[in-house]
């Protein structure tokens, strides 16, 4: 087994003007996603005090978006083979413009949901070429990757002031919701203009590489399916919170209903500090070392979290948590080293993403029949899961090393 954290990336030095032009556009891009992408639980709200929408639909238009991104991050892998990087990044990419433009003008619920996963196309794809821009064009492939994701999580904090700006717009010029939709129709062509200017290549980013190699070797790669199992996991916690804490919160009592709402600005204070720390000054050497000591931290604080009963220690262990699972998502991807391109990436989060789903409706279906705070510690499910694959990666590597 193989340990990936190499300072420097073998496709380019980032002093080559392509690479940082690259490295940019990557930061750039995903920290409008993160705008973008957190978008749809707000706008959701919005088109049903406008249309009259049922939850039913709301409900189906937000899994529209979640099932546009899991294509997309795995055709966005796949594609460039056929019809090259940049024709495959300007194709896809272009789905929060025209998503967000589409729903400024119908309510009609095949539209909408057709605008929700065009979204839906859009966030996969800036997720999978993204990791690939940043992470192989960097001088250092962990500190990179947590940067990348930081950036997302300063696009997700600023969401709901964004929106906030532009519903205010919106007042001012009498136009109704129509800044709000629009606003973030504008932010999704930026993001697909950066892509336009970054100038990508009209093959693949792997080029002579990957035609020399077998493309398709790293499914072979028991490295990679560990990986991509430890990203399943904590992929599925992360959900799992996102899901269902606020609904746990306020059905024990634990937090009021107005102090219930910004959990979700804690959680993502907390991830944009834990992310920033994994960049400038953590630089965890080993990363299966670091992965298993926060999957530990995750661990602890989601007991905590489904155990106490007042509102300081859940808040307390709200952000522990945060700042814990915040850093375990870049580790893993940048885990890859070598082995990271288009298609790995696409395999890899697509297969990972399923856990969003499905965790999510298994804490649904144990909280019908035993209660909502059993339904809680399903989550500690991955969480065993993250720490025995990564504690296995991390012995196994000291093993071959010694």
């Amino acid at each position: 087994m193989e340990m990936e954290a190499e300072k420097k990336t073998e496709t380019g030095s980032f002093r080559d003007p392509v690479s940082r032009r690259y490295y940019r556009t990557g930061l750039a891009v995903h920290g409008i996603s993160g705008l973008c992408s957190i978008a749809p639980g707000i706008v959701v709200s919005i088109l049903q005090d406008h249309y009259g929408l049922s939850y039913g639909l709301m409900g189906t238009m937000v899994s529209g978006m979640s099932i546009g991104n899991m294509i997309a991050v795995y055709v966005s892998g796949m594609l460039p083979s056929r019809i090259g990087e940049r024709r495959t990044t300007l194709f896809l990419g272009i789905g929060f413009f025209l998503g967000y433009l589409l729903m400024s003008f119908t309510g009609i619920p095949a539209l909408l949901l057709f605008s929700f996963f065009l979204a839906g196309i859009a966030r996969g794809t800036c997720q999978n070429k993204c990791t690939v821009l940043v992470g192989n064009y960097s001088e250092d492939r962990t500190a990179a990757v947590a940067l990348q994701n930081a950036f997302f999580a300063v696009g997700a904090l600023l969401c709901p002031f964004m929106i906030g700006l532009f519903g205010a717009a919106g007042k001012v010029l009498k136009t109704g919701f129509l800044m709000e939709t629009m606003g973030l129709s504008a932010a999704g062509l930026a993001a697909w203009g950066l892509f336009v200017r970054a100038g990508l290549p009209k093959g693949s980013f792997a080029g002579a590489q990957m035609e020399k190699e077998d493309s398709n070797a790293f499914l072979k790669d028991p490295v990679f399916w560990l990986l991509t199992l430890m990203l399943f996991c904590s992929m599925g916690i992360e959900n799992s919170v996102n899901g269902w804490l606020v609904s746990y919160y306020k059905t024990e009592n634990i937090l009021s209903g107005t102090l219930s709402t910004y959990t979700t600005t804690i959680q993502w204070l907390a991830i944009l500090v834990s992310r920033l720390a994994v960049a400038f000054v953590i630089r965890p050497k080993d990363l299966y070392r670091a992965i298993a000591v926060m999957s530990a931290a995750v661990t602890c604080m989601i007991l905590a979290m489904v155990s106490v009963q007042t509102a300081g220690p859940a808040i307390l262990a709200l952000t522990l948590y945060s700042m814990a699972v915040g850093g375990v998502f870049p580790t893993a991807v940048a885990g890859l080293g070598k082995r990271m391109n288009s298609r790995t990436i696409g395999v890899m989060l697509s297969t990972a993403s399923t856990s969003a789903v499905f965790f999510p409706w298994l804490i649904g279906m144990v909280a019908d029949r035993l209660g909502l705070r059993a339904g809680m510690r399903v989550i500690l499910v991955p969480c065993a899961g993250v720490l025995a694959i990564s504690l296995f990666m991390y012995l196994h590597e000291k093993k071959r090393r010694a």
